[in-house]
């Protein structure tokens, strides 16, 4: 995609995952990245690692439930490329299961659940519209979920946090699609990362997941990579405001 040469992407939660797999292919594209991610061994070595094979890479640590550390990122980028043109807004964490439910659910976990997942998105976009206005637009994606389509028992934070995403990215989309801006979101299903990994290396449970996606198998991070560069390249020009499933077909059911 000869369009995202020597442009400047933003990418949170970058050291592992997700995260990981978009930065690779957005250098692979020519990108220009200011990676952001709270592992700053992590974040380090990958941004080390894109500079030995000739990517322009920059790593600061960032806690995105903080947002003094979301504007310190955004004002990193610019200080040191000068623009911003993309932004991947991914950085996440999971609950997992917390039987019984809603009513038992811990409150500490919620705020904490929210506060990476939600209102991070908001604080990063609050800092990065601005720095898109000021080179005449760009694109945005945020990491939403299948869970941010439908419900899952036992796990309220993380749907909560995942719908509230949606809402956020259709809101952004709405108020500056006419000023140059682009904001969707993606929706991972069942994604082999670090993250996810000791859940899915029980085999019981790994089989019983596999069967409920149609491809009757896990995700790649590298496939859902390929569609947030995409997203943010001029080939996606008139998509915005959607949420693009990347899930073999779980929501199709």
């Amino acid at each position: 995609m000869e369009e995202l040469k020597d442009k400047v992407a933003i990418i949170t939660g970058a050291a592992s995952g997700i995260g990981r797999a978009s930065a690779l292919r957005f250098a692979e594209e020519g990108a220009r990245l200011m990676l952001g991610d709270l592992d700053g061994d992590g974040g380090e070595a990958l941004a080390a690692e894109l500079r030995s094979r000739g990517s322009q890479a920059q790593f600061r640590r960032c806690d995105v439930s903080r947002p003094t550390d979301c504007e310190a990122l955004v004002e990193e980028a610019l200080a040191h490329y000068g623009r911003l043109d993309a932004a991947f807004n991914n950085a996440g964490i999971s609950d997992g299961p917390v039987p019984p439910g809603t009513a038992d659910y811990p409150l500490e976990l919620w705020d904490r659940m929210i506060a990476v997942n939600l209102s991070s998105v908001f604080y990063c976009m609050r800092c990065q519209l601005p720095a898109m206005l000021g080179n005449g637009g760009g694109a945005i994606v945020n990491t939403a979920s299948i869970a941010g389509q439908i419900g899952f028992a036992g796990v309220p934070g993380y749907v909560a946090s995942k719908h509230g995403v949606v809402g956020l990215t259709r809101t952004v989309a709405v108020e500056y699609a006419g000023r140059g801006i682009r904001c969707n979101a993606i929706a991972p299903g069942l994604i082999e990362t670090p993250m996810t990994r000791p859940v899915f290396e029980v085999p019981q449970f790994r089989d019983m997941a596999a069967a409920t996606v149609p491809a009757a198998r896990l995700g790649r991070a590298e496939e859902v990579a390929n569609l947030v560069v995409w997203l943010c390249s001029d080939r996606a020009s008139y998509a915005n405001g959607a949420v693009f499933p990347v899930d073999g077909g779980f929501l199709a059911k």
